[in-house]
């Protein structure tokens, strides 16, 4: 009896998977299961004969998004499921889970429909502090920029970002930058088939001139391997819940996910929230596999458990 067989799915960019996942195909292996590494829009897959398809270094999804979309509905099996990768893909979905309660970074919106013209967009930036500028359909921090809102010549260099991705057809965010970031870092928790599994805690990567505005920039994360603490995990199943409850209010039915990371950074003294979430990855973001072994195992073992089911 031949052995299952499990595709991760990546980008032209990886094509042997991200440095954080190389060993994911060995660990596979070792669990009885028959590892493939493939492109996703390499046009010579079979992806019928895929097995089940692991999304992971798809950095370039955004570039064609509707193509990204149609390709994960057209496979057998997928996790996690092309409709949660299409929800998911846009950053959007922010607003969503708002309405179920939780406390999200103060967002302006722009979006191309409504044709903002320089003043517009430039009166939308905040008055004081940092703020970043990134496009609502974006991997590995693609388009994102951090400008001071009392310096003149960043807000108009904010206000071209800004002009030039809703040109492109594409939603703009803007964000307040939280100095929490800077001083804590952001904290990383990693659910595993539904079960809370790890942490880790990053430190601040947009520093005050950062921009990331070529398609080929993406954001390197210094992440360390740390315990959760009750109080972590307690704010983790608050977002877990509300994200569990809105798929359940779209589908009809929850879903297990085969992975879930939620990206929180801790709100100060003078916030109103204990905690705001920055991000939630669904599709490509990275999982930490390399910082501890165990990790790497953990993820292996949450695969092999679908692939039998």
């Amino acid at each position: 009896m031949s052995a299952p067989i499990v595709t991760l799915a990546t980008s032209a960019e990886l094509p042997h998977l991200d440095a954080d996942e190389q060993n994911l195909p060995d660990a596979l292996r070792e669990r009885g299961l028959e590892p493939k590494i493939a492109v996703w829009d390499d046009p010579s897959v079979n992806w019928d004969e895929a097995g089940t398809v692991i999304i992971r270094s798809v950095r370039d999804y955004a570039r064609d998004r509707q193509k990204f979309i149609n390709w994960a509905a057209s496979l057998p099996r997928v996790l996690n499921s092309a409709n949660t990768i299409a929800w998911n893909s846009d950053k959007h979905y922010l607003q969503v889970l708002e309405k179920y309660g939780l406390p999200m970074i103060p967002t302006t919106w722009l979006e191309p429909s409504q044709g903002l013209s320089k003043q517009q967009i430039h009166s939308r930036f905040p008055a004081s502090g940092d703020f970043v500028v990134k496009p609502a359909v974006a991997s590995g921090g693609r388009g994102s920029g951090r400008y001071s809102a009392v310096d003149a010549q960043q807000r108009g260099e904010a206000v071209e970002h800004a002009m030039y991705e809703l040109s492109q057809g594409r939603t703009v965010m803007v964000q307040r930058y939280l100095e929490e970031i800077d001083s804590q870092g952001e904290t990383s928790l990693v659910y595993l088939n539904g079960l809370p599994s790890y942490q880790v805690e990053k430190e601040a990567m947009l520093h005050p001139r950062f921009r990331s505005l070529g398609e080929e920039v993406v954001i390197e994360e210094v992440a360390h391997a740390t315990y959760a603490t009750e109080e972590t995990w307690r704010w983790g199943e608050r977002i877990r819940k509300a994200l569990h409850n809105h798929i359940k209010d779209v589908n009809g039915k929850d879903e297990l996910l085969l992975f879930n990371r939620v990206d929180i950074v801790r709100g100060d003294e003078n916030s109103r929230e204990e905690f705001y979430v920055v991000e939630i990855s669904l599709i490509d973001g990275s999982l930490y596999l390399s910082q501890n072994e165990e990790n790497l195992n953990m993820f292996a073992d949450a695969i092999q458990m679908r692939v039998d089911w």
